[in-house]
Formats: C-alpha cells, sequence, structure tokens
C-alpha cells in the first residue's frame, strides 16, 4: 500500500479510499467540514457532526456513512477506526489497520489545545503517519487558548466601555463557535453574520449551545459583540457601524502587521484551531510512528525539525507516491 497525492487530493493505492479529496470521488474520508476539505463524493466517511455540517454547505449528500468514534468497521480487507482530532466539531483522525497489523493514520487539520466547542484530539498510535504541517515551521508557537481569549475579552470590554462595536473576524466554521462560546459563558450578548449564525445553530443542535446570540440585519444593540467573516471586511461591508473597532482571530497573528493588513483589521489576536509546532512533534512522538510523512503548509520544515528529533520524516509535496510500510 502507498500514499498518492493527486490533484484531486490523498489516495490510498490498491484501495478505494480517498482522503480529504477536494473533488468528486467514489470514496472518500472527510476529517472535517471545512470548504477546503469537502466535496459532493459518491460515498462519504466521516463522523455525524461532519455530515451534517457538510450538508449544510453542500445540500443533501450520496451515500454518507456515518462513523462514531473508536469504533472499528471494515473496508475489506482494512480495518478503519476514526479518533477525535481537536479541530473543529466533528474533525476527526483515520486510522487505516492492514491484515498484517500495521497501522497508517491521516491526521487531518489537527488541534491539541484544549477547546470549549470541539472534541479533544486523542493520540492515535500507528506505524506510519501522515500528518497536516499547516503550522509546522518552528516560529508559530502559540500563546495557551486560554490566556488569548482572556486579552480578546480584554479588548472586547474596553471598546464596549468607549461605545465602539467590537467586531472580531473569524471562520465561519470552528474559529468563531470557540470564541463565541468563551464570551457568552461570560455573558456578553452576540450578534453573528448569517454565515456564522447558521453553523452556530447548527452546533447548538450537535449539543454545544451558544447563547445568547442574534442573527446580524445591518445593526448591533448596545453591548453585543458581532462576528463577521474575514473575507467580507473589505468594500465597506461594516461601514455603517461607528464607531467600531476590528480585531481578527488567526495563528497567522504571530507573523506581525502582516496578519492585521491582510484581513484590514486594527489587531490580530493569535488564536489557532491548528497545532502550533512544537505541539505538532510532541504529537509526532506520542504517536509512535516509525514513519511521518508530513502534509500541506510547512511540511518540508517540520521534516526537518522531525528529523533534527532523531525521527524518520519527509514531506509529500507535488503529485507523487510514497511507499507505505
Amino acid at each position: 500500500m502507498s500514499v498518492e497525492l493527486r490533484r484531486n487530493g490523498l489516495h490510498l493505492t490498491g484501495t478505494p479510499l480517498s482522503l480529504d479529496a477536494k473533488r468528486k470521488s467514489p470514496l472518500s474520508f472527510v476529517s472535517h467540514a471545512h470548504s477546503d476539505h469537502i466535496a459532493r463524493h459518491e460515498r462519504t466517511i466521516a463522523t455525524a457532526a461532519t455530515l451534517r455540517l457538510m450538508a449544510h454547505r453542500l445540500g443533501t449528500l450520496s451515500a454518507p456513512l456515518s462513523v462514531p468514534y473508536g469504533q472499528p468497521f471494515s473496508l475489506g480487507s482494512l480495518t478503519l477506526e476514526l479518533l477525535p482530532a481537536g479541530h473543529v466539531l466533528g474533525s476527526a483522525q483515520l486510522r487505516v489497520t492492514r491484515e498484517d497489523g500495521k497501522r497508517i493514520v491521516y491526521t487531518g487539520d489537527i488541534s491539541l489545545a484544549p477547546s470549549l466547542t470541539a472534541e479533544p484530539a486523542e493520540v492515535a498510535e500507528c506505524d506510519v503517519l501522515v500528518i497536516e504541517s499547516t503550522f509546522g515551521h518552528p516560529r508559530y508557537v502559540f500563546p495557551p487558548r486560554e490566556e488569548v481569549l482572556g486579552q480578546v475579552e480584554s479588548w472586547v470590554r474596553r471598546h464596549l466601555e468607549r461605545g465602539a462595536v467590537p467586531v472580531l473576524l473569524a471562520y465561519a466554521l470552528g474559529k468563531s463557535q470557540e470564541a463565541m462560546k468563551y464570551l457568552a459563558d461570560r455573558g456578553f450578548p452576540l450578534v453573528a453574520h448569517p454565515s456564522i449564525y447558521e453553523v452556530t445553530k447548527l452546533y447548538g443542535e450537535l449539543g454545544v449551545p451558544i447563547e445568547p446570540l442574534r442573527r446580524y440585519e445591518g445593526h448591533v444593540e448596545p453591548g453585543e459583540v458581532l462576528f463577521f467573516p474575514p473575507h467580507l471586511n473589505r468594500g465597506g461591508a461594516l461601514a455603517p457601524l461607528w464607531p467600531r473597532a476590528t480585531a481578527v482571530l488567526t495563528g497567522w497573528a504571530l507573523d506581525g502587521a502582516g496578519a492585521t493588513r491582510r484581513y484590514n483589521a486594527d489587531v490580530a489576536f493569535p488564536l489557532s484551531d491548528h497545532a502550533d509546532c512544537p505541539s505538532l512533534v510532541r504529537y509526532v512522538k506520542a504517536t509512535g510512528a516509525r514513519d511521518v510523512i508530513t502534509l500541506h503548509g510547512f511540511a518540508e520544515e517540520l521534516a526537518e525539525v522531525l528529523r533534527g528529533h532523531g525521527l524518520d520524516a519527509r514531506a509529500l509535496g507535488a503529485p507523487k507516491q510514497l511507499s507505505l510500510l
């Protein structure tokens, strides 16, 4: 068996299984419901939460296979198992076990930080590990999440006290709900752009309620905190709100002023739903993998760091095939 990076995404050769395929595939495991990981596959393997969030974005799915965490099932001669990834609600890693007992794990996007809205990640012990490397460069070391959220709360309070509308720019799935849950639990009334509002209501149906919350209809009541998609913070969409202050929640905040310019924000807070470089290294070591393949983001840099720790690691870059086991 080998893993092959095709134009469509990862594929386990010798099997019908793709991994987070970006285009329609006969059969694909989907690790989570972010738009760059989903497509209208003929058959989809995912958690119930991911399938629900996918259907919200794509419409009715064809032949979805809902799989609970930690319940192995068969695909031909292979045994498959989903384990929590800690990235967003319903996110999962996939462990594939061959007949001879050899185990391959694909992490998808992963976060090891304690979360208010996502299932905590589990270490997936394996022989071969294929790991996402979004923040795999050594310069990415995130502060504790609770510390960052505390800074966000202080920023929100400061601007509310001066009569300005605090606007938090965050992705509609995952990042928004994490910050919203933190602020809602501290008594802040929230208002959200429809795209964020609808996903947050789905979180409630899936067991993670976030209240009080109102759909944004063009105005913000005194004391409310507005959540807004980063890509819509252009072209004067927020012009009617004044005075206002804008903050973006992103791991790229560690890049300095470039992050605030990129998102047209006043300030950037390093809140991420991905693991930073030290966390990725700790995770790799904990899996016991003897062979590590880094993927996407800073894959080359992470592989180099892992080799410095005595691990057999290499990056999977341009489409090619690497033998597993």
